[in-house]
Formats: structure tokens, C-alpha cells, sequence
């Protein structure tokens, strides 16, 4: 490496192909390493899946509820076709 750093100091033009070459060089030690992280990434979120799916429980079923939507998202509650705002 010291050696080319030597020709870096010699002429423009190799100087220019000394840098061309060390972003090269950069571009794909860069490209290593996001492709690493990236995989690293994907297995930490299937671990997170994984453990997510291992403690659910599942949801109980509501007794005596409104019938159909939600009526705490829709901002009224029907009973009998009378609704009402709280």
C-alpha cells in the first residue's frame, strides 16, 4: 500500500488511477459490509418474529359486545338502532 501512496505523489495521472482505484477498492470492501449488515438485519428480525410468535396468546373472544365495527373507533355505540355519543 505504502507503494502506492508513493506513486501518488509522482504524476497526476497516476495519481488520478490511484484514486479511481482505491474508491473501487472502498466501493466494494462498503458493499461487503452492507450486504453483512443486511443479513445480520434479516436473521435479528426472524429471531424477533420467532420469539413474538412463541408468547402470543390468543385473543379472547369479547362476551355481550356490540354487534359489528368497533363502536369505540367510530365514536358512537348503537343499541337497537339508537346511537349514542359518551
Amino acid at each position: 500500500m505504502f507503494a502506492r501512496l508513493k506513486s501518488w505523489f509522482r504524476a497526476s495521472s497516476q495519481r488520478a488511477a490511484f484514486e479511481r482505484e482505491m474508491q473501487d477498492e472502498m466501493r466494494v470492501h462498503l458493499e461487503l459490509y452492507q450486504a453483512e449488515l443486511r443479513r445480520q438485519g434479516v436473521a435479528e428480525a426472524e429471531a424477533r418474529r420467532q420469539a413474538a410468535a412463541a408468547n402470543a396468546r390468543p385473543v379472547p373472544k369479547e362476551l355481550q359486545g356490540p354487534k359489528g365495527p368497533e363502536p369505540t373507533r367510530y365514536g358512537d355505540w348503537e343499541n337497537k338502532g339508537i346511537a349514542s355519543d359518551f
